[in-house]
């Protein structure tokens, strides 16, 4: 879909539609809607007046202009409340009416956002851009029918101004370019489990790397038994011969190896079957998401390298699936970690956490500045906060709270949990170092304690994402299935160390140099068509050893990008008109 932007009048505008928003017990129309109503012969005033269009939050009504109006439709748009309207508010209203519009089959409409509160120009129309792109997006790869697919072709913003169209046109791209890296992670996580396996997650990662000048390697099996990762290869063994694992690291380093980096760690099980604690079958099919971590930290590094951020960032992904088998781990194994630490297997459902203690020690060798960890890691996390919150826990109050308020920036909100001293109890094992599940008390608590086991020497915050990867229903941006949730949670956190420039400024939207991204299309692939991953590039800031046969070489790397300042307020405000 297209994103345009030119200087123009809604009433004047020569369109297919046009759309029109309205807040909730409005008493009087802004002049521009005025100027429409009176050509339309005052039946939007009619409305409201009547009740029969109350303004609530998302409520749509189609009206056509009857050559009355330059445009052939004009659509009504509730905002909602205007006390409560804000730039979430605003994304989600993009959402809205680009999946209306195009749901009534219609290509393209307009739109003018001036007068729907006191926003930055920048900041609205990047807040634009995210909604309208992730409310559009579908993964229909699979669907063979004949049934005409209907398509937003192109969406225009009107500006009152030159200098607040080229704001538009900046903040357009900005969004872009985050919507795309959340697509990335949608198609991963919405892809079926026998496409996107653990070597076809590396084969995609090494495509964007080399595209985007990161260094990239993606460690097989052997190498990943050479760092003695015995957690992660204990999960790995039910299915070894058939779908090896992979552990994928990727570096963004613009500063150079001497600045600690920030390391985000996303869960990759690519299957979960639960492994010899076999799950239910009902619903099993919807464990291919439990790879929605990884689908996170690589859709975030993306986006951070597109839009050239100066601050340096790894993603490390343990992928694997967790298969039942004879090579299979069994309740009452006891697996060396690569920390050295034992850990008694309890119960081979808890795998998650046996994949990320080993990908946390790996973390280690980088001396970070901090570590965030994102999985889908327990059921007792979606009992306690539904779908609305990501579970939050860490070891670090002032790291916890930044990456909250990061959260918050990005409407992708997480609530912090305690990880107490007794907490810690229940993990103890009578025949090793930890066991690898409490039971079900405190279910997501003790699975961080166990994670804390494994980052005691850098600040460091776990996101539960178990019951916010996937949406049931659909929401204003976000369609049915996979939600990309986390990736531009991760981005605003790195934003929050670009300083002094960008801190966690409202907007939230970086006025920095932007690369193009390669466009987030799921790659066709099947396990016959799996080819075993190497690296492409021995990391210079890790000791881990180069694959003998790599790949795909990546680029060398980006160099360092101009300190990315902070978007300068539009002189022209979007204000009421």
């Amino acid at each position: 879909m297209k994103l345009n932007v030119k200087t123009g009048s809604l009433d004047a505008e020569k369109a297919d539609l046009v759309v029109l928003g309205l807040f909730e017990e409005q008493t009087q129309l802004t002049d521009m809607a005025g100027a429409i109503d009176k050509a339309l012969g005052g039946v939007i005033a009619d409305l409201l007046s009547s009740g029969d269009f109350k303004s609530k939050q998302h409520q749509t009504l189609l009206l056509p202009t009857g050559g009355k109006l330059a445009a052939k439709r004009v659509l009504l748009l509730g905002l909602g409340k205007e006390a409560e309207f804000n730039i979430e508010r605003l994304r989600q209203a993009a959402g809205k009416m680009s999946t209306t519009v195009r749901d009534l089959g219609v290509k393209s409409f307009s739109v003018d956002v001036g007068d729907w509160g006191e926003f930055e120009a920048l900041e609205a129309s990047q807040a634009f851009a995210e909604g309208a792109l992730m409310g559009t997006y579908t993964f229909s790869k699979y669907q063979t029918t004949s049934k005409e697919k209907k398509e937003l072709d192109s969406v225009t913003l009107l500006s009152a101004d030159m200098e607040e169209a080229a704001e538009y046109k900046e903040g357009l791209e900005l969004g872009r370019l985050v919507a795309e890296a959340v697509a990335f992670s949608r198609d991963l996580v919405a892809a079926p489990p026998n496409e996107v396996t653990p070597s076809e997650i590396g084969r995609r990662t090494q495509a964007f790397a080399k595209e985007l000048g990161l260094t990239c390697q993606v460690l097989d099996e052997k190498e990943i038994a050479k760092l003695k990762m015995g957690s992660f290869l204990g999960v790995a063994q039910g299915s070894i011969k058939d779908e090896p694992p992979r552990f994928i690291i990727v570096e963004y380093m613009p500063l150079g190896a001497k600045e600690a980096p920030l390391v985000f760690v996303g869960k990759g099980i690519t299957f979960d079957s639960g492994g010899i604690s076999i799950k239910p079958g009902e619903g099993m099919e919807k464990m291919k998401y439990d790879m929605a971590g990884s689908a996170a930290v690589l859709g975030a590094i993306r986006a951070i390298a597109a839009l050239k951020l100066p601050v340096n960032v790894v993603a490390l992904v343990p992928a694997t699936e967790n298969m039942p088998g004879g090579d299979a781990i069994h309740p009452g194994d006891v697996l060396t970690s690569m920390s050295g630490k034992t850990i008694e297997v309890i119960n081979t459902d808890a795998e998650g956490r046996l994949v990320l203690a080993d990908a946390l020690t790996y973390a280690e060798r980088y001396n970070p500045k901090a570590v965030v960890d994102i999985a889908t890691l327990t059921g007792a996390c979606v009992v306690a906060l539904g779908s609305n919150a990501i579970g939050l826990l860490g070891n670090d109050d002032a790291f916890i709270q930044r990456v909250r308020q990061a959260g918050e920036d990005a409407a992708e909100r997480a609530w912090h949990l305690p990880i107490w001293e007794e907490y810690h109890e229940q993990i103890k094992s009578d025949i090793a170092d930890l066991k690898n599940t409490g039971g079900r008390p405190a279910g997501t608590i003790t699975a961080a304690a166990f994670l804390s086991k494994f980052a005691e020497k850098y600040p460091w915050a776990h996101l539960d994402i178990a019951g916010t990867a996937w949406e049931d229903k659909g929401k204003a941006y976000v369609p049915k299935g996979a939600t990309g949730i986390g990736v531009r949670l991760l981005l605003n956190l790195a934003k929050s160390y670009v300083a002094p420039a960008v801190g966690n400024s409202k907007a939230a939207a970086v006025k920095a140099p932007v690369a193009k991204a390669p466009a987030a299309k799921a790659a066709t692939a099947t396990k016959a068509a799996a080819a075993k991953a190497a690296p492409a590039a021995k990391a210079p800031a890790t000791k881990a050893p180069a694959t003998k046969a790599p790949v795909a070489k990546a680029a060398p790397a980006a160099k360092a990008a101009p300190a990315a300042k902070t978007a300068p307020a539009a002189k022209t405000k979007t204000t009421k008109k």
